[in-house]
């Protein structure tokens, strides 16, 4: 055989090895990608909040780069804390700039104070319109307590406003085809968790649907996954929205991960009730947890656990 043709053989067999292993690596990748994570999370803003202010920056006053550090994290959207409409529209084109998600808010409301059920019904409205044009679909609330971080509960008939409160403003949402997601905190749990009880049973299902937040419900039960998933035996099918945040030995863990609550148990048993809620990270520092990552990195992190822990929605 000439010199010339085992050259040209050889290039051939070259040629087509190559064109092999580039077609061999496209079909993996695109297996890969058909096979990827299509689950969406999101995060809540005070997840981001709190690691800004961890390092002494204000994550609302930094509102570009913040929400450019939400879309480096790989997340799908952010559910904000709104205050009012306005703070809405310096968001919601940041978000879109970004390619990020805004399915759900987060807006506190005063609701166990007769005079002031009106104002702040109408108030969240106003926020709801607005968010509703950027596809938001799920309003979330946490009715406030008397003081935060105060001791004093309120009354049997605070409660029974509140809850009465809680069924209008559901039933002004539904009509603008909104979902009113009721959330609440640790203080709701005291006094055999009067609170948090009555406004699930006092509500109804049609018009108030449930924010689950099992942290607070594990911590305000005093670290107790069993009123967790009593909990969720109880009020699980009304769950629209998930909230995720993990803890280490009852202090916050820096990433959403494995830690005191069984996360892949709470979401078989929901996908047993046939409830597929909005995921939203909602990771953050408090005192005691340990400071190794920026929050880029940290939500990231929190990001591929909850989609692994969480697939069985996949």
């Amino acid at each position: 055989m000439h010199h010339v043709d085992m050259l040209s053989r050889r290039r051939f067999v070259q040629m087509n090895a190559g064109a092999f292993a580039a077609g061999w690596i496209g079909a993996l990748a695109a297996a890969e990608s058909k096979s990827a994570p299509s689950l969406h999370l999101a995060s809540n803003e005070f997840s981001w909040q709190a690691f800004y202010r961890r390092d002494n920056r204000n994550f609302s006053q930094q509102l570009d780069a913040g929400i450019q550090d939400v879309a480096a994290s790989g997340l799908n959207g952010l559910e904000p804390l709104v205050v009012d409409d306005k703070q809405l529209e310096a968001m919601i084109p940041l978000l879109k700039q970004h390619g990020l998600e805004m399915r759900s808010l987060y807006v506190n409301s005063t609701l166990h104070l007769q005079e002031q059920v009106e104002p702040s019904i109408a108030k969240v409205l106003g926020i709801a319109a607005r968010a509703k044009l950027a596809g938001t679909q799920i309003i979330v609330t946490n009715p406030k307590p008397i003081k935060w971080g105060g001791t004093e509960d309120k009354n049997d008939a605070q409660l029974m406003v509140q809850a009465a409160a809680l069924n209008q403003l559901g039933r002004k949402l539904a009509a603008m085809g909104l979902t009113l997601a009721y959330h609440n905190h640790d203080s709701e749990l005291r006094n055999a968790a009067r609170e948090f009880h009555h406004m699930l049973v006092a509500t109804d299902p049609k018009f108030v649907t449930f924010c689950l937040d099992a942290h607070w419900i594990y911590r305000g039960s005093g670290n107790s996954n069993v009123a967790l998933f009593d909990v969720v035996k109880l009020h699980g099918k009304r769950v629209t929205e998930l909230h995720l945040r993990q803890s280490i030995n009852g202090v916050w863990a820096e990433t959403f991960g494995a830690g005191d609550i069984d996360y892949a148990a709470l979401a078989e048993e929901l996908k047993g009730l046939g409830i597929r809620p909005h995921l939203v990270l909602e990771q953050a520092p408090e005192k005691g947890t340990p400071k190794t990552l920026d929050p880029v990195e940290a939500h990231h992190r929190s990001l591929e656990y909850a989609r692994r822990v969480m697939a069985c929605w996949g």
